[in-house]
């Protein structure tokens, strides 16, 4: 695992809409290993492995997380901000956040009365962000509407091979997707493979549907992240029986083809990794949803990373999950086969 990577893509900032630096960070990485790179007009990276064949397999992590949007500006200076993607306000007030500017971030507060403590219904539209700034008019000198608005947290190894940060929704599945190809090359795959850092997952998945417009794939795997139930007050009828450090997880759902996820564990039999199972009733809420009604449509399913406390500015995960989800998606690409029929379950 590279996880001076890891590190690095933690760090950059990749609010939805605005992936562009991890973008082109990921472009650079890609070239060192794949036989080709792509890119599109809004900011998706595919790392291309066996470019010439005709049995092509996408798989997709997107690299964009949430964040607030600035909306408007006090007379006095203060930021007004709305959501982009499953912001949650009662998070926000107290902690530091940058605002992703054109010049670069810019660091502020977010106000913090005892009186926003005690609201119940709690919004977006209810915070204000304090950057400094004497006036309007000092304050739009240096951000613009629309601007991205993120937590100013750090990156932090904890016991037992865990990792806290924000934003690792879903920046470690795009990590994996990299790393994935990467071994699947060393271990000789044969199958064409289309491995997506995507953008817009978080907001209108536009992503998606680009890659795999443009792919055109036999098959998908997505990668995303997924929620555990090892942490107080979370209920297990819910979301299933899940938890950090577990292994990677496979997911029984109607979208998901039942063909692949028998596939996928004969991938980590192989490896000898343990995997967890959860449930789903309907979509599973990840570029899957888009790839695979794109086209003809496209069979997919889903291999997700356990996290706790998703779309918090301090998520927590296991190295070890992530190293498994990497290992078993090479496993899986290096031993498809190009005949392979998934017109029957």
């Amino acid at each position: 695992m590279n996880k001076e990577l890891l590190w690095e893509m933690l760090a950059t900032p990749s609010a939805s809409g605005r992936e562009t630096e991890l973008g082109k960070k990921l472009y650079g990485y890609a070239g060192t290993f794949s036989h080709q790179v792509r890119t599109d007009e809004i900011g998706d990276v595919v790392a291309v492995l066996n470019p010439d064949c005709d049995f092509r397999v996408l798989l997709a992590g997107h690299m964009d997380g949430i964040a607030l949007l600035v909306t408007a500006v006090t007379q006095e200076g203060f930021l007004r901000v709305n959501r982009t993607g499953g912001v949650f306000a009662p998070l926000y007030p107290g902690h530091k956040v940058q605002v992703i500017t054109e010049r670069g971030p810019l660091y502020g507060s977010v106000v913090f009365t005892r009186e926003m403590a005690k609201k119940e219904d709690l919004a977006p539209k209810d915070l204000y962000i304090d950057i400094g700034a004497k006036s309007k008019e000092d304050a739009l000198a240096h951000v613009s509407l629309g601007d991205p608005v993120i937590f100013d947290t750090d990156c932090r190894e904890l016991l037992n091979g865990c990792v806290t940060g924000r934003g690792m929704d879903n920046r470690t599945g795009a990590f994996i997707v990299m790393e994935a190809v990467k071994k699947a090359r060393e271990m000789g795959c044969k199958v064409g493979v289309y491995g997506a850092a995507t953008v817009g997952e978080e907001t209108t998945m536009n992503g998606a549907y680009f890659v795999a417009s443009r792919v055109e794939p036999a098959l998908a795997i997505a990668v995303d992240v997924t929620y555990t139930s090892d942490y107080p007050g979370v209920d297990t009828a819910a979301t299933g029986d899940v938890r950090v450090g577990g292994g990677p997880v496979l997911v029984n759902n109607p979208s998901c083809h039942r063909k692949l996820q028998r596939l996928l564990r004969q991938a980590a039999e192989k490896q000898g990794i343990a995997v967890q199972t959860e449930a789903a009733t309907g979509r599973t809420g990840t570029d899957g949803d888009v790839i695979h009604k794109t086209g003809k449509g496209v069979p997919f399913s889903l291999v997700s990373i356990p996290l706790r406390y998703m779309h918090s500015p301090a998520e927590v995960g296991s190295l070890a999950d992530i190293q498994g989800c990497i290992d078993l998606l090479a496993q899986f690409l290096a031993d498809l086969d190009p005949s392979l029929d998934l017109t029957w379950y």
